[in-house]
């Protein structure tokens, strides 16, 4: 089935070639398969994209399903070719001089031996929007260097270090595509941006993000401090903190979540009438906003206590009804049973069964994405697509006998 034609959505018809691996870059053609177009996924034969075993590593979720794949590779079709081979880069070139979008981050001087590097794809269709991937950039010393997001994307930037619980706790490792799928949204940006201005000037274009700098985005707004020379405070553990209505605690259940109030000066009475602690409006080491910073140890130990003696979802109802802002620190079993996740489409069924998966993260209105389609077996479209580009059964039955396809 041709994926944007035939299920519809505002791209229907825009062809995007993802030739592209782990994780950012092919989900950003998720994102565009999303509202229908039709992605082919370029991948080696045999084993295919090197995603694929993600979920078989050490360490990783014990599945039935090949769940990381089934995230990234929904709704694309696969073409399973071998680039080092001359006949299936001119088979792919062949692709490209039709299509409107082309993804990849290989790394740059392999673009060139395979023949996908932007200088060629270019020449061959001036329209096609290059949408190019790196770990560490296009230029400088780096930009050959490579890179994952918990490497370039979550440790470099900075944020390994700041999320730590204080200045004296060990840096905190980051989860699977936890900057990828950020920065796929930025490289989605960044290809939408162009074909609008293809569509005003009839030009293609070469678009650019790195895992660096989405990390560096991501840490905005401590990093722009650090740009304007703020000095920053150590970061105490938790029971120091300066504030303790921002702050996380504990329930009686184990269950955390965060309290945070910005306009404390309205919330705090609220928050003492949830507690049943109203007493200590009467207690001048709480009196006022200085003296809770002052006495903040103090008035954390209060609410420790007074957290502890009730369960999380007798406090979500409690705080909720006071209109005091927090979020429990959810858990992945929490998102079974999410029924705001649900409603709001961010969790959504497979076209073909009840198996569930995430959607990208906005909604147009007045549009509709596809329903998800099961992600590809390696080659499953290999034929299919050749003979949308132009070749006869007798030229792919030659392709595969030269082991161009597998």
């Amino acid at each position: 089935m041709r994926g944007g034609d035939e299920a519809g959505g505002v791209f229907s018809g825009l062809k995007v070639i993802d030739c592209a691996s782990f994780v950012a870059a092919p989900a950003a053609a998720t994102i565009l398969s999303d509202f229908g177009a039709d992605v082919i996924k370029v991948e080696p034969p045999g084993a295919g994209d090197a995603y694929r075993n993600l979920g078989r590593l050490p360490g990783m979720p014990a599945s039935e399903h090949d769940w990381a794949w089934l995230l990234t590779g929904r709704n694309k079709r696969s073409l399973a070719m071998d680039l080092k081979l001359p006949e299936a880069q001119a088979a792919l070139h062949r692709l490209v001089a039709g299509a409107d979008v082309f993804i990849t981050n290989y790394p740059l001087p392999v673009r060139a031996r395979l023949g996908i590097d932007h200088k060629t794809l270019a020449a061959l269709n001036p329209r096609l929007i290059y949408g190019s991937f790196t770990a560490y950039g296009e230029v400088g010393e780096e930009a050959e260097k490579t890179g994952f997001d918990s490497t370039a994307y979550w440790a470099r930037s900075g944020l390994m270090d700041l999320v730590r619980a204080d200045s004296n706790a060990m840096p905190a490792r980051s989860t699977p595509g936890m900057g990828d799928h950020p920065s796929a949204s930025s490289l989605y940006g960044a290809i939408v941006t162009a074909l609008y201005r293809r569509e005003r000037t009839g030009q293609g274009a070469h678009v650019s993000t790195s895992l660096l700098a989405n990390g560096l985005w991501a840490n905005g707004c401590f990093a722009q401090a650090k740009l304007c020379g703020g000095v920053f405070v150590d970061r105490p553990p938790r029971e120091h903190a300066s504030n303790a209505c921002t702050n996380m605690y504990r329930c009686r259940d184990g269950r955390w979540f965060m309290l945070t109030m910005l306009n404390e000066e309205r919330q705090f009475e609220p928050l003492l009438a949830a507690l049943e602690r109203t007493d200590l409006l009467g207690d001048p080491r709480f009196a006022t906003l200085p003296a809770r910073r002052e006495n903040s140890r103090a008035l954390t130990a209060i609410f420790d206590e007074s957290f502890a003696s009730r369960d999380l979802a007798d406090w979500r109802m409690r705080l909720d009804k006071a209109g005091i802002t927090f979020g429990i620190v959810g858990t992945l079993d929490d998102m079974l049973h999410d029924a705001q996740m649900r409603e709001i489409e961010a969790l959504v069924p497979f076209a073909d069964d009840d198996l569930l998966t995430i959607s990208s993260a906005f909604q147009i209105a007045g549009e509709r994405k596809v329903r998800p389609r099961r992600s590809p077996e390696v080659g499953q479209h290999s034929d299919e697509v050749l003979r949308e580009a132009g070749y006869s059964p007798d030229e792919i039955a030659r392709l595969r006998a030269l082991k161009v396809l597998v």
